[in-house]
């Protein structure tokens, strides 16, 4: 049967990240020695207690149906986490709960955007945002963050680029995949120019547990009363509590936006995972030294590689702030190998040394490629073994 596909999934580009991995797992499938750089989840065990709350809810009969919106216990952790984290308050009716911070950002334009409405998106951005933007008929508007501002747009290109049709900005701090932070400096900066002109701001914190050295994660709904109203957070226990399987993410703001967004996942979802919902709150609820330990051993291997990246020959990296993805330009490397392309050189770095990246083009950035720092400090000086020794014998 010939059939003819719907229009909306016709258009999509296939996720870059999601490729790679496959072609990493197919290779070592059938054998090969392939050293994965691609994934964007932590390569550490959801912690015990987690584990142990979800399974205790599931024996003591918590394997129903849930409110649209998630648990109210779990709401109230998540409402007690802004709390202490960010000093905010919310109530009930400004939180939803959905099946991963992924598909609650999906569920948010579908709820938001009509036909012909433009979402401004930084670049480089997460690969899934215009794609999704997209799905919801919306037209998404690039701005570039420049390499030398730390891949981060002014407030003079923001303005510059909102038109009668600007409905939202994206705001990714930390960043996947540059690893960049907003200052409280310049959140300010741009959240003046998002109230002048009554733009929503969607702020993705999903990484906002992941910040190095000095660097400190600033939600821009915390810099004041007006910007909080302003501002829907995304975010989860994915990136903070190794949880990226669980599929628990939500989302914070206006209530009438939020009462939207229940609506619709009535309609899909009916409710996020039950028992993940349970491990959710004991993630919210309990101990947080691992997420500390987890931090602190991205940040030992950031330290430890960095300095071994930069010396690959034709690769530059702004060192990252926050996240577990390194995003080097390689531009000068494609010079120097004859490679015509980041995804060329991409493949051919998967094919003959056996290391998985991603290349850039998938984030908006085609002189870029993302490492992901997110598996063992063994497997990543060896893979930055394996990519000087490729570049260096296709030099000219």
């Amino acid at each position: 049967m010939d059939l003819e596909l719907a229009h909306r999934v016709t258009a999509l580009t296939p996720s870059s990240t999601l490729a790679i991995t496959a072609k990493a797992k197919e290779l070592k499938a059938q054998g090969f020695d392939v050293i994965g750089l691609g994934a964007g989840e932590p390569d550490f065990n959801t912690p015990q207690h987690i584990i142990e709350a979800a399974h205790k809810s599931m024996l003591e009969g918590h394997t129903k149906y849930t409110p649209s919106a998630g648990l109210p216990a779990l709401k109230k952790e998540i409402i007690n986490k802004f709390k202490r984290d960010q000093g905010i308050e919310y109530d009930l009716s400004q939180i939803i709960v959905g099946s991963g911070a992924k598909h609650v950002l999906y569920t948010l334009f579908q709820s938001l955007l009509n036909e012909g409405d433009e979402v401004i998106i930084p670049t480089p951005y997460w690969v899934s945002y215009p794609e999704q933007v997209k799905l919801a008929d919306g037209v998404p508007v690039y701005v570039e963050g420049k390499e030398e501002n730390e891949y981060k747009i002014t407030p003079e290109q923001l303005t510059a680029s909102i038109t009668n049709k600007t409905k939202a900005i994206i705001i990714n701090s930390p960043s996947n995949p540059t690893g960049m932070l907003y200052s409280e400096e310049e959140l300010v900066a741009l959240g003046e120019v998002c109230l002048k002109h009554n733009i929503l701001i969607v702020s993705d914190e999903i990484y906002e547990k992941l910040v190095y050295g000095s660097f400190k994660h600033v939600s821009i709904a915390e810099l004041s009363s007006q910007l909080k109203e302003q501002t829907i957070i995304i975010n989860g226990v994915s990136k903070s509590h190794s949880m990226t399987g669980w599929r628990i993410g939500y989302a914070a703001g206006n209530s009438k936006l939020i009462k939207a967004m229940t609506n619709l996942a009535s309609h899909s979802t009916s409710n996020p995972t039950t028992n993940a919902q349970y491990g959710a709150i004991a993630a919210y609820a309990g101990p947080k030294e691992m997420v500390l330990e987890m931090s602190a051993a991205f940040e030992v291997r950031l330290n430890t590689i960095y300095d071994k990246l930069i010396n690959i020959p034709g690769f530059t990296c702004i060192k990252p702030q926050g996240a577990f993805y390194l995003f080097p330009n390689v531009k000068q490397a494609l010079e120097l190998t004859g490679y015509e392309d980041v995804d060329a050189f991409s493949t051919a770095l998967l094919e003959e040394a056996m290391v998985a990246v991603i290349p850039g083009t998938g984030f908006g950035a085609p002189n870029n490629i993302r490492l992901s720092y997110a598996t063992s400090l063994e497997l990543l000086e060896n893979a930055l073994v394996r990519i000087q020794q490729f570049v260096k014998s296709k030099m000219k």
